[in-house]
């Protein structure tokens, strides 16, 4: 077992790391910028160094300071969280070289599926479907894209190859928009990621957006944990998730869940990840991505399960193996991202200094969560600043738990998506399940007064 953990990450995840990790006996030392000195994941740490100045690319993107902090804290481990380094290569490279324990996927499973055109390629030598698409596009002619486009057939959807987070990702209806698309897909991909490398692909019209939860040992075992339902979304980026998922039958579940484990299994791969699927309105699915990292909404996995998937990713870095169980869900939980946004302003991010603060409780609630009162949140990160989890043995209760909590929850001196998630939890057809991942740009309140 490791005696000290690195995280090299911030907020909510590093806090929820940093929980675990104590409870296992564990030693942890947290990072920060300048501009987190006052965030409560250093605050928990039994160490903390500051890595560079409020800029991720001088700190929590800075390789050389992570290692560097590493080592002179004699941390035989790093944890990445999610987003950052999490699915950077390189990054793990370089910690196997220094004789540091990364604790994720091995180097080359990030690059096998952090390029989504090698993944769909690998994904189909292991009989998984996937949607028609292109291969990448760096430098090419504009006749050739709408040459491919054609061949593809509109409604298309166009991506960037590396990276994620919704970003470099435009939707074209038919080939007036495609140049248009094309070049700010593009702008945006080079902009966020740095590399302009796109594809284009086959769009479903007003998908479900179903992630497989997997777990792998280094033995070339893997299991899941059943399903979540990410579809409720803005900008492609995610803000409510529930496990398990209204959509899907019980014998959908269940080949899902094997697709994914057949997935994971083809490649070998080692720790906790996912397989995203999108699922059409005829409950076609196909591959979308995988994401070799905790995700996120990782705690509605946990609160169907009982499981506690950072603590199962230690174990499986000091190579726990795996007894091949599936899990299929027997309570339900939905998760809310309450972000530093405000909704009515087509959520536009609103950092500042929060006033005052009130966590919600009770059972079956659970707040995840760096900040409190008197903190100022920081104008250079994700605005997500906490996640609202409730859970209980029907999808009903687990929503009159979320619209208590929500009720209760009070965050004052910056705007934030509460008062979306409180109006959205009445939604008669979220209520009854029929959503889709286009389902918020066609609600009144979408750019509304929340």
């Amino acid at each position: 077992m490791f005696k000290k953990i690195l995280i090299a990450n911030r907020g909510e995840i590093a806090l929820r790391i940093i929980r675990t990790a104590k409870e296992m006996g564990i030693k942890t030392v947290a990072v920060y910028s300048t501009a987190d000195k006052h965030s409560l994941h250093v605050y928990f740490s039994d160490e903390a160094v500051c890595i560079g100045p409020p800029s991720p690319y001088q700190s929590y993107l800075n390789i050389p300071n992570l290692i560097s902090a590493a080592e002179i804290t004699n941390a035989d481990a790093i944890h990445p969280g999610y987003g950052f380094l999490s699915e950077n290569a390189y990054f793990s490279s370089m910690c196997i070289k220094h004789g540091i324990k990364f604790i994720g996927p091995l180097p080359n499973h990030i690059i096998q599926m952090g390029n989504k055109i090698s993944a769909k390629k690998i994904m189909k030598k292991a009989g998984i479907l996937c949607l028609p698409g292109s291969d990448c596009f760096v430098e090419s002619s504009y006749k050739e894209i709408e040459k491919i486009a054609e061949e593809i057939g509109y409604p298309i959807i166009i991506k960037a190859v590396f990276g994620g987070g919704g970003k470099g990702i435009r939707s074209v209806l038919d080939k007036n928009g495609l140049k248009y698309s094309w070049e700010e897909a593009k702008k945006e991909a080079l902009s966020c990621f740095g590399k302009k490398d796109m594809y284009i692909e086959k769009l479903i019209i007003d998908p479900r957006h179903i992630e497989i939860q997997i777990i792998s040992d280094q033995y070339g075992r893997s299991c899941h944990l059943s399903e979540r339902d990410c579809s409720i979304q803005r900008r492609n980026q995610k803000l409510v998730e529930e496990a398990p998922s209204p959509f899907l039958t019980t014998s959908l579940r269940k080949k899902m869940g094997e697709e994914a484990v057949k997935a994971a299994e083809f490649i070998h791969y080692e720790g906790i990840g996912t397989i995203e699927f999108l699922v059409d309105k005829d409950r076609n699915f196909y591959f979308m991505e995988m994401n070799p990292r905790i995700q996120v909404e990782h705690p509605i996995t946990e609160e169907i399960t009982g499981l506690d998937l950072i603590q199962e990713q230690i174990f499986l870095a000091c190579g726990k193996r795996l007894s091949g169980k599936n899990y299929y869900p027997k309570m339900y939980s939905i998760e809310c991202r309450i972000n530093a946004e405000e909704p009515s302003q087509d959520f536009r991010p609103f950092p500042g200094q929060i006033t005052q603060m009130h966590i919600p409780g009770g059972k079956g609630v659970r707040v995840d969560t760096h900040v409190y009162a008197g903190y100022r949140v920081p104008p250079y990160y994700d605005s997500m600043i906490a996640k609202i989890i409730t859970t209980a043995k029907s999808r009903k209760e687990t929503i009159e738990k979320m619209r208590r909590s929500l009720d209760e929850f009070v965050i004052e001196g910056i705007r934030t998506t509460i008062p979306f998630h409180r109006e959205f939890m009445q939604n008669n057809d979220f209520l009854k399940g029929n959503y889709n991942t286009n389902f918020l740009e066609k609600l009144h309140y979408y750019n509304s007064n929340c």
